[in-house]
């Protein structure tokens, strides 16, 4: 055996018997070569062979590490779901409002945040944009762009959109706080008290939430963790139901994390358009996408302005820095009219901020390596979700996001669950909050964009355990 073959074998045992886990550095070159005694090149030969098998990973300029290992378990996702398509009001409970709170607490593991870990922004880059921004800034832009926004950022998302293939005009794009604001414009800009509007079963309890403060009913149509929405179910809701217009998540759909597939989108856009009700298209996740090659949005299939597409920075830059907006189509003037009446302006500070960021170059580079990071949080918590919990648990596999969707055995209460692991201080986010009629009871949603420690999947296996000790067979105690 080669002294290369015999330092991969050891480190080969060393990751089968835990001493390296999923997500771990292997040591640097030179710090194997001084462990060792071996040169750079037996160091570079050995792990070329592991990354080979597969077992270790290379990350540019950062070092080599550990892959999430096989696992004998058949990898099952979750059953899609099967709701009915009555209009129903929302009421959604304090629920929502319990979990917020709970991931206010440093020392806790919030696995139940609807945000990625804040060390994974280029903070400090952001801090000198933003104080460049204000060096430079004229005063009479804190007047003359409160109604339109910022034009350098509107400039600077057009050519994001170009890069993707569309060509819009300035005036289509609104800016907005964040894009909960963009989402809830459109809405007002296309829906009345009483309408009905489409949303995917499970939805992201902002869709839920959005509908109870305008008096709106929801449609629930069946979501897969795959391909999305079921066109034909939505087919027959257009033609019995006429909803006023659909809200969805076409790209790692929060919480399943299903990416629809391009012919399936264009299907899509031409389905709404022959009954002519407008898509809110919920893009804030396409930007965190696995792979070499960005999703198309379903706006970029639009030909009759009816697709309102709505993203922000948030989830990819900057959270508290709260800039958003949408490119509302045929729909620009009313939501224009509706901002101007209720928000007027967003913050014109941070617009000009992520603006001189976004010219001075760099946001792209730092979104490759968000993706990388992502991907192999995500691997990572997958492989402990199966190597720790029971047998019959579903989990979604999504190709971008940083959510999974976990399908419990059915005797599993997903409420109770959260309230059990809260009082050990993790929190998770269970399914009945993504459902206007409470259901996913067995259902959980993890964040997966938290920075892998021991914590972590210390956290992940106490979850474990409290699933197990719900289901009716003899457990071991959670504690």
């Amino acid at each position: 055996m080669t002294l290369y073959e015999s330092y991969a074998s050891d480190l080969s045992e060393a990751i089968a018997a835990g001493l390296f886990r999923p997500g771990d550095r292997l040591p640097s070159i030179r710090e194997a070569c001084r462990q060792r005694g071996i040169s750079p090149a037996t160091v570079f030969k050995a792990y070329y062979l592991l990354e080979a098998e597969g077992l270790i990973r290379a990350a540019p300029r950062s070092g080599y590490y550990v892959n999430a290992r096989p696992t004998d378990r058949r990898l099952l996702e979750p059953k899609p779901s099967r709701p009915k398509t009555a209009g129903i009001s929302i009421d959604t409970r304090d629920l929502v409002y319990d979990i917020h709170a709970s991931l206010k607490q440093r020392s806790g593991v919030p696995l139940g945040s609807p945000f990625i870990d804040p060390t994974f922004f280029p903070l400090d880059r952001l801090r000198q944009s933003l104080v460049a921004a204000m060096r430079r800034l004229d005063p009479w832009s804190s007047v003359v762009d409160l109604p339109p926004g910022n034009r350098a950022l509107k400039r600077q998302i057009l050519k994001r959109y170009l890069a993707h293939g569309m060509k819009l005009a300035e005036s289509e794009i609104v800016l907005t706080n964040g894009a909960m604001p963009a989402l809830d414009l459109c809405l007002a800009a296309v829906a009345k008290p009483g309408d009905s509007v489409v949303i995917e079963s499970p939805t992201f309890y902002v869709a839920l939430q959005a509908l109870q403060r305008r008096s709106l009913k929801a449609i629930e149509v069946a979501t897969d963790c795959g391909e999305g929405i079921d066109l034909g179910r939505l087919a027959e809701v257009l033609e019995k139901r006429r909803p006023a217009a659909c809200w969805l998540m076409t790209n790692f759909q929060n919480p399943l994390g299903s990416l629809m597939p391009d012919q399936k989108k264009r299907e899509l856009v031409a389905l709404l358009a022959q009954h002519e009700v407008p898509l809110i298209e919920d893009d804030v996740y396409g930007e965190l996408y696995q792979g070499d090659v960005a999703p198309p949005s379903a706006k970029s299939f639009d030909r009759h302005g009816l697709v309102m597409h709505c993203a922000s920075f948030s989830k990819t830059l900057a959270p508290g820095y709260r800039v958003g907006w949408t490119a509302a189509g045929g729909f620009a003037t009313q939501v224009e009219r509706l901002k101007l009446s209720t928000l007027l302006t967003g913050a014109i500070p941070t617009q000009a901020a992520i603006a001189t960021y976004l010219q001075d170059g760099g946001y792209d580079s730092h979104l490759r390596r968000l993706r990388r990071t992502l991907a192999d949080q995500q691997a990572v918590v997958v492989d402990a979700v199966h190597r720790y919990f029971p047998e019959g648990t579903r989990v979604s596999l999504p190709q971008g996001g940083y959510f999974i969707w976990l399908e419990l055995p059915e005797p599993v209460d997903a409420v109770e669950l959260f309230w059990a692991a809260s009082a050990q201080g993790i929190s998770i986010a269970p399914g009945p909050m993504f459902s206007a009629r409470g259901e996913f009871s067995h259902c959980i949603r993890l964040n997966t964009g938290q920075v892998w420690s021991r914590k972590v999947e210390d956290a992940i296996v106490k979850i474990a355990s409290l699933v197990a000790w719900q289901m009716p067979r003899s457990s071991p105690s959670p504690h």
